[in-house]
């Protein structure tokens, strides 16, 4: 079963914002968790004041389709995607069930496909993999405001 948290909003700016979606294998689910993602940034920036350029919401748009895809693609089991947004930085984590740690591809512009890692990376300012208990935790981290960037 799919579930969305969501911070409260009341909290003080110095309090992470964040929102969270359990996913199922269903594939379905990769739209939904951009939709989630972009609701949850034009939120921090209409009712939190927080600034979130348009393009931002587009980049984090692709970063999290491409995460999810990847869990839904090479992960057995569940996984959860959680946005938070401390001062200007969006963190994105996916954690997914599976243990191995992907790893982006050499260059090869006649490889059809599997580009999704080296998509991500290009995009986020840091990304980073590491090992759980379960699975694993990737995490991407972004600008929020395209001048900060």
């Amino acid at each position: 079963m799919d579930e969305v948290s969501e911070g409260d909003e009341a909290r003080p700016r110095t309090a992470p914002l964040e929102a969270s979606l359990s996913l199922d294998g269903d594939s379905s689910r990769i739209a939904q968790a951009r939709h989630v993602a972009t609701a949850f940034l034009v939120r921090a920036r209409d009712h939190a004041g927080v600034p979130v350029a348009q393009a931002t919401i587009e980049i984090v748009q692709l970063i999290v389709s491409e995460l999810v895809t990847n869990a839904r693609k090479y992960a057995p089991g569940p996984s959860v995607l959680t946005l938070r947004i401390y001062n200007a930085l969006l963190t994105v984590e996916l954690w997914d069930s599976s243990p191995v740690i992907p790893a982006a591809k050499t260059l090869n512009p006649e490889r059809v496909g599997q580009h999704g890692l080296e998509i991500v990376a290009a995009l986020a300012q840091t990304l980073t993999t590491e090992p759980t208990v379960n699975g694993k935790r990737i995490t991407a981290r972004i600008a929020l405001d395209s001048t900060s960037s």
